[in-house]
């Protein structure tokens, strides 16, 4: 198996919503996968940005998108997208039933003139 940089395909995501937001009681668009540790961050069109946060806090170069059906990644250093990558460990995406933007019940009513 030829490794990657910035891939550990064994490590699995850290949950089905984004650790902070989650934490905090906030809510997301998107969600991102950090393809190094798993860390689940939101999208840069979320209103907290957690991904790239946690990519510029810890240099981890590379994400993969945390949306059923998509299996892009993006890199940080080379600010440009791959369509497709090494299988990372399950689940490759949040549960199908959870609503985007989400998570259910943390959504506000003018959750489109929050995004970024």
């Amino acid at each position: 198996m030829t490794t990657i940089p910035g891939i550990d395909p064994a490590v699995p995501p850290s949950g089905s919503g984004c650790a902070e937001c989650d934490a905090r009681g906030g809510w997301w668009l998107h969600l991102r996968r950090c393809a190094q540790c798993g860390h689940i961050g939101c999208c840069d069109t979320s209103p907290a940005q957690h991904a790239t946060a946690h990519a510029a806090a810890t240099g981890h170069p590379l994400i993969r998108s945390f949306e059923p059906g998509e299996t892009w990644y993006w890199s940080y250093p080379a600010k440009e997208f791959a369509e497709t990558g090494p299988p990372l460990a399950p689940p490759e995406s949040h549960p199908v039933d959870q609503p985007v933007p989400g998570p259910a019940g943390r959504v506000p009513a003018n959750w489109r003139s929050l995004l970024n």
